[in-house]
């Protein structure tokens, strides 16, 4: 009969092998400058019944040295920290190294969430800066996916007709 310590001993070691080449493989993955993400506009689409839907185009810088390919995009955007729009698309493109590109997501802005913005803002006055945040992904597979986020101000003009704001 077979000693069974020298196999056991050479699994142990193929084991502890495989585990620090893995580990060693993650650790080449280096780290990546995040993403900078601009709202940049929002364009009207033709909406369905009580549903309102734009266009939100976002400018995508991408600070590393390296292209990321993406092949979906989903985002949500909150107006005066209530949530108002989301969307998804099935895009699929690329960010070039050191460079930047405009994606257009279409978005959904339910009445229920047009209610709740107006009941929150029922003290605003046209010309008046909203804060809005920004959030989402680029899906790029099993490692690839990047979130991003951008807030600021959105600054509805007033109407031409309407009196300077004091």
């Amino acid at each position: 009969m077979q000693n069974p310590r020298p196999l056991f001993s050479l699994l142990l070691r193929i084991l502890a092998c495989g585990l620090l080449l893995g580990l060693s493989a993650c650790s080449t993955l280096g780290q990546r400058d995040p993403l900078h993400i601009d709202l940049v506009g929002l364009e009207p689409l033709p909406g369905e019944g009580l549903e309102m839907r734009f266009a939100v185009k976002l400018r995508i810088q991408n600070p590393n040295d390296g292209a990321i390919d993406y092949n979906g995009v989903a985002l949500q955007l909150d107006i005066n920290q209530q949530p108002l729009a989301s969307g998804v698309s099935n895009q699929s493109g690329q960010v070039p190294r050191f460079g930047e590109t405009v994606i257009s997501v279409p978005v959904s802005i339910s009445a229920y969430s047009v209610m709740r913005q107006a009941w929150g803002v029922s003290g605003y006055k046209p010309g008046q800066d909203l804060p809005y945040a920004l959030r989402g992904k680029l899906a790029g597979g099993l490692f690839g996916t990047r979130r991003f986020s951008d807030s600021g101000t959105l600054n509805w003009p007033a109407p031409a007709n309407a009196p300077p704001r004091p």
